[in-house]
């Protein structure tokens, strides 16, 4: 296998298990780590590396790649961003919808569900990010799928600092199962308004943790 052959696996093996929640905000991500973990040498991991970096998903240090920490200011803006595409993307979705895509949605708030009686944040946090990414792969319009996968890691980063609020937890699930009931009926202007209503939502408990208790 060549050595961009390699960089690519190691790429999308990488990238999958960001969207998918797999690493957190105190992951590092070393390169020779990386190769011994996925059998390859140092420099198609590194390139990877670089590669997630360039794109966004990453951000170097002396001591390894890490997730990227946002400002409020930041987080604030990717709010606008979502406000401004998930809601046409949503409408898309609806439209474009898949028999599969919906059994993925439906186990993950049935997941979800569990975990919120279970009080556990992390498995919710999973669940919610298999939903977000089974929607996200039927949305038509692939310029625009692609333009919302690049701040993924930033939403990411909000929902793991608003999980963080217990009385959060049955809004997002509550937020789920209403744009589940939209898709499952193909309503595309349904599914529009509840994604605007749910990152709306999203915003006003991020705004929360800034404000002092």
């Amino acid at each position: 296998m060549t050595r961009q052959n390699l960089r690519d696996r190691i790429y999308d093996n990488l990238i999958q298990r960001i969207r998918s929640g797999a690493f957190g905000l105190d992951d590092r991500f070393v390169d020779v780590m990386v190769a011994a973990e996925l059998g390859s040498s140092r420099m198609p991991a590194r390139d990877a590396l670089m590669r997630l970096a360039t794109e966004g998903y990453l951000v170097p240090t002396t001591r390894g790649f890490v997730l990227p920490r946002l400002g409020p200011e930041e987080i604030l803006e990717v709010f606008e961003l979502r406000r401004l595409l998930e809601p046409r993307a949503a409408a898309l979705a609806a439209q474009g919808i898949t028999d599969a895509a919906l059994a993925v949605m439906e186990r993950a708030v049935t997941d979800g569900a569990a975990a919120l009686a279970a009080r556990d944040g992390p498995a919710l946090f999973t669940a919610s990010e298999i939903f977000r990414n089974a929607w996200l792969s039927v949305v038509s319009n692939r310029t625009l799928a692609q333009a919302i996968r690049r701040y993924f890691v930033q939403v990411q980063n909000v929902r793991l600092i608003t999980m963080q609020q217990e009385e959060v937890l049955p809004v997002i699930l509550a937020g789920q199962r209403s744009l589940l009931a939209a898709y499952r009926e193909r309503d595309a202007v349904a599914a529009g308004d509840r994604m605007l209503c749910f990152v709306i939502e999203g915003e006003i408990a991020f705004r929360r943790t800034l404000t002092p208790a």
